[in-house]
């Protein structure tokens, strides 16, 4: 039977965030091998477990390495990655011979003294592995994609939806083309294309013109005709590294050349659309103003600035502060603070506290001063079964704490970083979101799949932060240049190596 090693090292690192990820951050977000990978990911929403589900279809027997994630932030110190790259390295060789390597990357990770993190880890694989036994692997739709990247890999298979609710399917994909690789079927080959663009972060929501239709465009590359997969990658803006960008992608059955055209024709395409692919949302006053006048509820307020899944501090005070200042009632918010939950938790459930809540990492406002009464505490564990951005199925936000304030003002106070991909957060804390007049998801479009279907109303606010949403407003020193839209003369750009 053919044996089909599968395994997986992500994090999507936010170069401007001045923390750093350590190991502590893998065994708290996600650490297994062998057998335990099947258990925490098989049943996933997430490529892993379309790993598995293909060797189930194909009939491949899948040998299970190491699988590593954690939660977006800084980049990952230099012996934080040293240690799990050579795990994943030495897992790959205790697994003895086999056919192909199916290999989940986020495809935006940053490392101390390394911008091209997953290409060092493509590239040490294919090492191992040699030049003949091919090796697929999976990115994040925000991966920014390194030369090194595509050249090391057989086949590079991205996710298509950004809220992220593909990424079984895609890995069902990619574990399907690895065993018809392993038996000789086909031969992929690829080409990689990359216009010089940041593409503003609303801009990249895939059910959103004009990037729908560059996403529509990608089925139309017919399999009878030699196209074994396209992806189109907006990239990660936030990592400041040679490779930041979008990136567009085709493999082909032995067919290099066809790959090179068709890479060419969909970043000519993107390039075309360029002026499009942003966005001008309110700054905070504006927009609360806006939610508060909304007719259809809930109003959902979009934190920008602190989208925890870019990184970001997860504690930005600045949209509770303006609330309180328009006099806001009926909200949900949630805010990362260790150190209020441990205050709620001496107070004990029912008792009255007094907290200075949030703006303890992100200074761009001071704490919030909340007053209220401990409503909830509980160990912030919970399962999420549908298909969410991230596909994760076992959540944790560590020890939360919940505290209701004047007005039915609710604040979720965490313990450890945990973005809003799914209503979960809330509802296993026995809040209902959908009764609320303003949620504040601290996002950008990921959210969605989740808080979506709900939601009256969206409000995208433009506030500071590690993750605020115009390029202009970091200082990049590794990116290439010129790009849009940082430098006027990228305009005259036509080739897109």
């Amino acid at each position: 039977m053919t044996r089909i090693a599968i395994g997986g090292l992500m994090h999507e690192s936010n170069t401007f965030a001045p923390a750093r990820t350590t190991l502590d951050d893998f065994v708290s977000g996600g650490l297994e091998t062998g057998e335990g990978i099947a258990r925490r990911w098989g049943e996933a929403h997430h490529e892993v477990g379309g790993f598995f589900e293909a060797a189930r279809r194909s009939g491949f027997d899948p040998v299970p390495t190491l699988m590593s994630w954690a939660t977006p932030a800084g980049p990952l110190d230099a012996e934080t990655y040293r240690e799990l790259s050579d795990r994943l390295l030495n897992a790959l060789r205790d697994a003895g011979p086999v056919d192909a390597v199916l290999l989940a990357l986020h495809g935006a990770m940053a490392v101390d003294g390394l911008d091209d993190a997953d290409g060092a880890t493509i590239a040490r694989v294919r090492d191992l592995i040699g030049p003949d036994r091919p090796l697929i692997v999976t990115l994040d739709y925000h991966a920014n994609v390194s030369p090194l990247m595509a050249a090391a890999s057989d086949a590079l298979v991205a996710y298509r939806t950004y809220p992220h609710v593909d990424q079984r399917e895609r890995g069902l994909f990619a574990g399907t083309l690895a065993h018809r690789a392993a038996r000789g079927q086909v031969r992929p080959t690829q080409a990689l294309r990359k216009p010089p663009l940041l593409i503003h972060l609303l801009a990249q929501e895939t059910a959103r013109p004009p990037m729908s239709a560059l996403m529509d465009e990608l089925d139309t590359l017919d399999p009878a005709d030699g196209y074994l997969d396209a992806s189109l990658l907006a990239g990660f803006p936030y990592a400041d590294v040679p490779a930041a960008g979008p990136s567009c992608v085709v493999v082909t059955d032995n067919a290099p050349a066809l790959a090179a055209q068709a890479a060419d024709t969909l970043a000519s395409h993107l390039w075309s659309l360029r002026r499009d692919l942003t966005a001008a949302p309110p700054a905070a006053p504006e927009a609360v103003a806006r939610a508060l006048a909304a007719r259809d509820l809930p109003a959902v307020l979009v934190d920008l600035g602190d989208n925890i899944g870019g990184g970001s501090a997860a504690d930005s005070t600045v949209l509770l502060h303006e609330l309180a200042r328009q006099g806001a009632d009926r909200t949900i918010a949630v805010l990362f603070d260790p150190e209020a939950v441990r205050e709620c938790v001496r107070a004990g459930v029912g008792a009255e506290v007094r907290l200075q809540a949030g703006g303890k990492v992100d200074a761009n406002a001071p704490p919030f001063p909340l007053r209220g009464r401990v409503r909830v505490l509980h160990e912030g564990r919970y399962v999420e079964d549908l298909p969410r951005h991230g596909g994760i199925r076992v959540n944790d936000q560590g020890l939360t704490a919940v505290v209701e304030a004047d007005g039915e003002n609710t604040v979720v106070l965490t313990s450890l970083r945990h973005p809003p991909f799914s209503l979960g957060q809330l509802t296993s804390l026995g809040l209902r979101p959908e009764a609320a007049r303003v949620l504040v998801v601290k996002a950008a479009v990921a959210y969605k799949a989740a808080y979506g279907p709900i939601a009256g109303t969206i409000v995208e606010v433009d506030t500071p932060g590690l993750t605020a949403s115009n390029p202009a407003r970091y200082t990049y020193q590794k990116i290439r240049r010129p790009i849009l839209p940082l430098d006027a003369e990228a305009e005259v750009e036509t080739t897109f190596r």
